[in-house]
């Protein structure tokens, strides 16, 4: 399926008729594609190996509706920038696990985007980050409608991204600023999708950004945040997931 960038915007519902490479344009796309494009991890339990291939990337979120892991979702989400002429680098990052050890180079994917003389971190594949572009500066406090975060730099030259969680900044991922090729993804990619010390091959996770908040299907819960309210139901088997997945984010179970 080759990339046509009016029917990615429908895909995230966007009109494209006054669109420019502006940063009110860059925050509603990225705010649009958080919305309509789920971070999720099925193929890896489907067992449907994931290529870095954006054209595969488009026919899996755009054509058949779907969504994606970080190197998808960024890889694709950085054409469609460039497409509105934005100047972009995809940027490899190591992220904090729930142990708080941060993990190897290329464990992550995101963007940098610049605009004049101003850049901006993107990240559409990092499941409840934030809904709109940060500011690529350092030690600044940023209001984003998902909590503060801020960008330090690090003793090594990398830049260190945090979030404010309950009273504290709780450390999110380590960047290099180093343009990188999605070609240099592959290992870890691979390792992704198939090693079982990979945190996506333990578990299914679905999850997508609502107008008051999130919703996020896992194989034991589904859970709704709309503020700071929370509402979580159990998944008691396999028809129960499935019948959700289908009812709150429209993707079936594939055939056997």
């Amino acid at each position: 399926m080759v990339f046509n960038r009016a029917k990615y915007l429908e895909r995230i519902g966007v009109n494209a008729a006054s669109l420019s490479p502006t940063v009110e344009t860059l925050r509603l796309l990225q705010r649009s594609h958080l919305l309509a494009v789920p971070f999720e991890n099925l193929d890896i339990h489907w067992h449907r190996p994931i290529v870095l291939d954006v054209d595969r990337f488009y026919s899996k979120v755009v054509g058949e509706g779907r969504g994606g892991f970080c190197y998808e979702l960024n890889g694709l989400f950085n054409e469609l920038l460039a497409a509105f002429g934005f100047s972009t680098r995809l940027i490899s990052a190591g992220v904090f696990g729930a142990d708080g050890v941060l993990g190897p180079e290329f464990d992550h994917a995101a963007i940098i985007t610049t605009i004049d003389e101003d850049e901006f971190l993107v990240d559409v594949g990092f499941g409840d980050f934030t809904a709109e572009p940060l500011r690529f500066v350092v030690g600044e406090t940023q209001y984003d409608r998902n909590g503060l975060f801020r960008i330090e730099k690090t003793e090594d030259s990398g830049f260190l991204v945090s979030k404010l969680t309950a009273d504290r900044w709780k450390d999110q991922y380590i960047f290099k600023d180093t343009a990188r090729e999605l070609s240099e993804f592959a290992e870890m990619c691979d390792f992704q999708q198939y090693s079982p010390e990979s945190t996506f091959t333990k578990r299914r996770v679905c999850s997508i950004l609502t107008d008051g908040g999130r919703k996020t299907l896992s194989d034991k819960a589904f859970i709704v945040t709309v503020g700071d309210e929370r509402v979580e139901e159990p998944i008691a088997d396999e028809r129960e997931f499935y019948r959700c997945l289908e009812r709150e984010f429209g993707i079936l179970r594939p055939s056997p």
